[in-house]
């Protein structure tokens, strides 16, 4: 919070504002240390005017988040935020203490469990900050659903299969009307963490990353609010859902969940193009109408590179490429 006043305003809001002068010269200092005539810098002004000029025709007001395609990315931010709820990881997280009860768990030793759950989620989160952009974020959100899914199915299938009837409730808790014992319990308690484990690597900031990253300038700040009012909506209906479901259908919850982690990944697969490595420009022709099939699509393969590699092959052939930006007057 400290350094905030010392860092440059973004080139693109400054020629959103018209303060043009001002756009380009910032933008030379942080690509080229303030040669406005540098390939990338001509390259990536040409990128910011050419979509500017587009928002600038856009629809006004809440009609701009549905048509002209725009369309793709109000559903990438919200369901990206609705699945990373409905990814059921929130059974492992609030509700921990429950599932590792049908594990046999009970007293400080279910409270100590519980607190390593938390502590690996913590850890394990903040090692994605090391390989997140080289990975990308399509397979991160396809894998670790996947991944999520498989955990899911095992802790149903071990508790269905093994698990022992207790009507009266686990400890007296009604909602926890499953339990096993020995090999059993210790494949709930493994394959519970594993699956904290994969949430934490993928789906818990990938979700937040990749919903940031499909909006406009123009959209962004109105985009992520829906994208966090779809992860709060699911957040609070699973919260809800989750003890009573618990205590009916017991076992099979986790069997869902595990259809809607299959049925995340089916959603990335086909509706997510990758975002890493990609400036607003690229993201904005990923999600047009004549963007590449997001399966198709890749982190890095930058559009701006091979406009930095054309300006720089016209300038050596003589024609001139050069950012325009009114001069001070005098």
């Amino acid at each position: 919070m400290a350094g905030l006043p010392f860092l440059p305003r973004s080139p693109r809001w400054l020629a959103k504002v018209g303060r043009i002068e001002e756009a380009t010269l910032i933008l030379a200092k942080i690509q080229a240390g303030g040669n406005v005539d540098d390939p990338h810098v001509v390259a990536e002004w040409e990128e910011i005017t050419t979509v500017l000029a587009a928002e600038r025709q856009a629809r006004k007001g809440w009609r701009k988040f549905f048509y002209d395609g725009m369309w793709r990315r109000t559903l990438a931010g919200m369901s990206v935020q609705a699945w990373q709820q409905l990814s059921g990881a929130n059974v492992m997280t609030y509700y921990i203490v429950y599932v590792f009860g049908m594990a046999g768990l009970t007293g400080n030793v279910n409270l100590v469990s519980s607190g390593v759950q938390y502590a690996l989620f913590i850890i394990f989160t903040s090692a994605v900050f090391f390989f997140i952009d080289k990975t990308g974020r399509r397979p991160l959100l396809i894998y670790g659903a996947l991944g999520m899914a498989v955990c899911h199915f095992v802790v149903g299938g071990i508790l269905g299969s093994y698990g022992e009837d207790v009507p009266e409730g686990v400890d007296g808790n009604l909602n926890v009307i499953i339990r096993v014992t020995g090999a059993p319990s210790h494949t709930v308690i493994a394959f519970s963490y594993l699956l904290i484990i994969i949430y934490a690597l993928t789906l818990a900031p990938v979700a937040w990353i990749y919903a940031a990253e499909v909006w406009s300038l123009e959209t962004r700040a109105v985009g992520m609010s829906l994208a966090a009012v779809a992860n709060w909506l699911f957040n609070f209906a699973l919260g809800l859902f989750v003890p009573p479901a618990f205590g009916n259908i017991s076992w099979k919850t986790f069997i869902i969940f595990g259809v809607l982690c299959v049925a995340a990944a089916v959603q990335a697969f086909f509706t997510y193009p990758e975002t890493a490595q990609k400036s607003l420009e690229e993201i904005e022709i990923l999600f047009s109408h004549e963007g590449p099939r997001p399966w198709k699509t890749r982190p890095g393969d930058s559009l701006l590179d091979r406009k930095i590699s054309q300006v720089q092959n016209a300038k050596e052939q003589g024609e001139s490429r050069h950012v325009d930006f009114p001069m001070e007057k005098a």
